[in-house]
Order: C-alpha cells, then structure tokens, then sequence
C-alpha cells in the first residue's frame, strides 16, 4: 500500500529569516553547494574522478583533479559554471523560485538579490533548466491526458488583429499537451506545434504504459487511441463519468495560466516550454519538505549547461510575448 504524504500543514517549511540564518555568507553557500553535489565525496567536475585534492589559497579554482590534470569548482559541470553571480545568491532565487507559487517573475528577482533584470531572467532560465528535458519512464496509470491554449486573448487584441484570426479562439495560441498519473501523482507537459492525431497519440504512447487506463475528453484525435481508453464528452458538457474525468490534469493547467496572468503576464511561444517544464517540474516534487525540494533541484542541475547564445538562439518559435 502506497504510504500518503503528508498534508501540507504537515511539511516542513523554511522562512526567509531561517534561509538568511542557514546563508549568511558565501562560505555557507558554497558549503551547501558542495555537499549537495557531492554527497557521494568530492569528485571533479570534468571527468568525475575522485582523485581530488584542495589547492592553496588565492586559486581561481579550489580543487586540483589528478586525472584530468585541471583545476575546478563546485560550479564546474553544471549550470552554474559560467556565472558570476554569487552562490548565496542562487541559493535565494532557487528558494524564491520553489516557494512563490506562481513563480517569480524577473523583475521581482532583480529587486530581491540586487542584479539587473538581464542576469535575473537568464538566471531563472538556468534554474527552469533542472526540469529540462523528458523522462523515459511511463506512468502505469491511470492517465488524465488533456490539452491547453496558451496565448492572448482575442478580447485583448485590436480589431484589425482579430481580423487576421479566423477559426476557434485557439487559433493564435500556442498549444500545450499533459497528462497526469493519479496513481502517483505526477504530471507531464510538453508543447506542442498541432493538437492532430499523430502529436496527440504519439504524447500519449511516450507517457502511458502499455497496460494503462487513459482518460480523455471526446477530442476526434484520440479516437482509435492503442490503450484502454474512455472519454467524457465535454461537447455535451459532460465531466466526470464514473472514473472517467480530467479535473486532475486541468488543475495542473489552471496554476500554469494563474502564473501566466499573475506573475508573467506575457510568455513568448520562443520560452513557453520551459515554463511548462518548471510548473511540472515543481509539481512533481511538491510533496517533499522546501529544503528537499532545493535539493532536489540543485542535483538536477549538474551536467547540464544553458548559455546565453543558446537560451535566444531561434527555435522556430516567435519570441513576441503574448499576454
């Protein structure tokens, strides 16, 4: 029997006065940083080895790797390894970031740890980077697939902008495709250039094991879907038939355009995922304590990289934000 977890009440938080008190100064961050990221033993950041040893004061970097013959820091490897921003001050943002329900907007970090709006944002960029990428595990079920439209609304639009929109009031909008695992909990998004058939099914075959329970709403292009599946008829204004329902995944949905709205305001089609994948991310791992949740984060963040040449490449994707 899957054990509960506890209520909300229940987990352990951290105030900003406990956070200022555990990071009063750099050393203590780097401290944390460090045994973070090497729970296991100090291992260098190149090539892994443990044949490691502290070097003297007044180096760039405060470690010597015997193998690969480099020296190295608790940032090399991960995210962290090209900014100059202190480490008591990515400890604060990932804080802030993990606690604001609705996230933290760039502007607001710039004011909290005293650095331009540009470094914030690319800063933010960084730490969404934790949740980058998709998992290959499949949920066992069962699944609550549904899709979303992210974008500005046509009320909000000129009138000769509207004009240019013909068809429904996706139309315009960038669509977003989850599914969520009651059994575990756990939510998967992704988005998406179509809401067809093949993009549709193909998420579902990607998220969903062979033997799992899917329910969805009575979208045409889940139809003749290769999994034990039922719908509910939203067309008719049916939600809930029995088992049958997405109020799951559709809460999910819900707290991503609340931070849309209230925190961002506007989110180019260009970056859109990677809010996705932070709001996923931070749902998956919600039930742990707020300093589990750091950590959580934190050990995502090793062997990954995003440069700021990579994070406004073009994509294919528009870059004007909408509201």
């Amino acid at each position: 029997m899957t054990a509960q977890a506890p209520v909300k009440a229940e987990r352990e938080g951290i105030t900003l006065m406990q956070l200022f008190d555990m990071f009063p100064d750099e050393a203590t961050a780097t401290k944390w940083f460090e045994n973070v990221f090497w729970y296991e033993g100090r291992k260098c950041g190149k090539c892994k080895s443990k044949r490691t040893s502290p070097v003297k004061s007044g180096k760039p970097m405060p470690y010597w790797c015997s193998d690969c013959r480099s020296y190295f820091s608790v940032r090399t490897g991960t995210v962290l390894e090209c900014s100059r921003v202190s480490l008591r001050k990515w400890v604060i943002a990932i804080y802030l970031c993990l606690t604001s329900l609705k996230s933290v907007s760039s502007r607001k970090l710039r004011r909290d740890i005293g650095v331009t709006q540009q470094t914030a944002w690319f800063m933010l960029h960084r730490i969404r980077q934790a949740w980058a990428g998709e998992s290959d595990e499949t949920f066992s079920g069962p699944i609550e697939v549904d899709e979303t439209y992210v974008g500005g609304k046509r009320s909000n639009m000129s009138k000769s902008k509207r004009k240019e929109l013909e068809g429904r009031g996706s139309v315009g909008k960038t669509a977003v495709v989850g599914a969520k695992d009651r059994a575990t909990n756990q939510v998967r998004a992704k988005v998406v250039e179509c809401t067809d058939k093949p993009t549709l099914q193909g998420f579902v075959l990607g998220v969903a094991a062979k033997d799992a329970v899917v329910y969805t709403d009575d979208a045409t292009a889940y139809k003749g879907l290769p999994r034990e599946h039922e719908a509910v008829k939203h067309s008719v204004g049916e939600y809930v038939k029995m088992m049958a329902h997405t109020n799951g995944v559709e809460s999910f949905w819900s707290m991503l355009k609340r931070a849309h709205k209230g925190t961002f305001h506007k989110i180019s089609p260009k970056h859109l995922n990677r809010y996705v994948q932070e709001f996923a991310g931070k749902h998956n791992i919600r039930e742990l304590d707020t300093l589990g949740q750091m950590q959580d984060t934190v050990l995502r963040l090793v062997g990954r990289n995003l440069l700021r040449v990579d994070l406004i490449a073009d994509n294919g994707l528009s870059s004007t934000a909408r509201s």
